[in-house]
């Protein structure tokens, strides 16, 4: 049925403004000038169909009258009131797509300029084809889907069985079990039905299988979560080592990278100005890591199964989560703090369980701390940049310029901090499995020990074989 208006409408102008404010276009939205050629704006109609049908958008646009480099509105001049070879443009475009398809044309003035915006509705049932021939976007180009299979494959599945989720997708593993997610209830005093307990929590699909999100909360996830650590601000720079927090339960794993995170926010000494006691100043805002982390996990894109990536260099932590925002979900109003779950059944799960809220102060947290800039997103994902407040560079020593108090700590080697953060996650770690663990030689090991001991960051308790560390705040 074919659908179409010339309206002022300021949902439509929060659309063009939304579009505008990405870096660059996406497969559900196209900029143009003043370019008109009759038979391609009905592709690209057939291509943003397509594409708004596997990213699970209702619609998707092209706009006329935005510089599709710089993104800036400078005004259209196209008309669609004209009439190609006896025929009205719009019946034209409606006759040649099939299935017929609604489409909204509206002008407005943003900014003093006129725009136009031609609003698709995505495909349903079946893939849209403009006069025969179906097409897709790849990126911000327009193609024949029939030239990639997968994806024609995809969009068939997405039109059939709907858009992928951590619930109707089968996890690869059905051998799970569940041991450590009922603990965990448990220690939060929650009672859980123990018949009925992988119903209540969406474990399994219509088939009775066990879905991704059945596989993420089992006891092994298969699912690796790790944290690397380079010495320098890129990956080119030497790797000092990466922690393993993956395969057991998701809820494991994040609170074990997020106990990680407070062994790494060493306390530093302040002695700018000092005049009368030292002040100490963290690493990193911990909330805003906290949040961030707890956001990745959540609305990682773990449908893929794929995990997210978790970096730390010498002035920032970097934490990617696979996916982007949902397609409902606005620059605007993520900024806002106002949420959509990617992944809803586990949303619901972090909730009941107090590891999050629903209040949406996690963004709002994170831009109080770092503002926007801490937030970076790509066609895959999205990255969050906590980055350091140092006082001191690794090796220098508190207290260069005014003298050290006796009892008063020193600020430690990267040897030294590495060894101390691996004793404090495990006071019962010994030297070798230090050497592994820090990538350091038994030497190195064996004078950050001797160092942390002398100045009063670590003692031993018991014996050398059956003792352990304990770590002197």
């Amino acid at each position: 049925m074919l659908e179409y208006m010339w309206v002022i409408n300021m949902k439509n102008i929060d659309i063009i403004k939304e579009c505008i404010s990405y870096k660059e276009e996406k497969e559900w939205f196209e900029f143009k000038e003043n370019w008109f050629s009759k038979n391609e704006i009905g592709e690209y109609m057939s291509a943003l169909s397509n594409s708004a049908a596997i990213q699970g958008r209702k619609e998707a646009y092209m706009i006329w009258g935005i510089n599709d480099m710089n993104h800036k509105i400078i005004g259209t001049r196209i008309d669609f009131d004209k009439t190609i070879d006896g025929e009205p443009y719009k019946h034209y475009l409606a006759r040649k797509l099939n299935p017929s398809i609604n489409f909204v044309i509206s002008e407005e003035m943003v900014e003093g300029k006129r725009i136009v915006l031609l609003k698709v509705s995505a495909a349903k049932v079946v893939p849209t084809a403009f006069d025969g021939v179906r097409y897709i976007r790849i990126g911000s180009s327009k193609e024949r889907i029939d030239k990639f299979p997968s994806l024609e494959s995809e969009l068939f599945s997405h039109l059939t069985f709907g858009i992928p989720t951590i619930q109707n997708v089968e996890s690869d593993y059905q051998d799970l079990s569940f041991q450590q997610i009922r603990d965990y209830y448990s220690s939060h005093n929650i009672k859980i039905n123990k018949k009925n307990f992988e119903i209540n929590l969406g474990l399994k699909n219509r088939d009775d299988k066990y879905n991704v999100l059945g596989q993420l909360l089992s006891d092994n996830s298969y699912i690796p979560i790790r944290f690397a650590i380079f010495s320098g601000k890129t990956k080119a720079s030497k790797l000092y080592s990466v922690k393993e927090f993956g395969y057991k339960c998701l809820v494991h794993s994040l609170n074990e990278v997020l106990e990680y995170g407070k062994i790494l926010n060493i306390p530093q000494a302040d002695e700018d100005d000092r005049t009368m006691e030292r002040k100490e100043i963290s690493l990193f805002d911990y909330d805003a890591f906290r949040e961030a982390m707890i956001n990745a996990f959540l609305h990682n894109k773990w449908v893929e199964k794929n995990e997210p990536m978790i970096t730390m260099f010498s002035d920032r932590i970097e934490i990617f989560s696979r996916g982007g925002l949902v397609p409902l979900q606005t620059l605007d109003g993520f900024f806002k703090g106002h949420s959509i779950p990617v992944n809803e059944k586990l949303s619901e799960i972090f909730l009941q369980l107090h590891i999050s809220e629903k209040t949406g102060r996690g963004v709002p947290i994170i831009l109080n701390a770092y503002g926007k800039k801490a937030f970076r997103f790509s066609n895959d994902g999205l990255t969050v940049v906590i980055p350091f407040n140092r006082k001191n560079n690794i090796g220098d020593k508190v207290g260069d310029k005014v003298g050290d108090k006796v009892g008063d700590k020193i600020k430690l080697t990267t040897s030294q901090v590495k060894a101390l953060a691996e004793i404090r996650n495990n006071p019962n770690i010994t030297k070798p499995e230090l050497c592994i663990a820090c990538s350091l030689s038994k030497t190195s090991i064996d004078n950050a020990i001797s160092y942390l001991r002398k100045n009063n960051y670590i003692k031993r308790v018991g014996s050398n074989k059956t003792g352990h560390w304990e770590v002197i705040e």
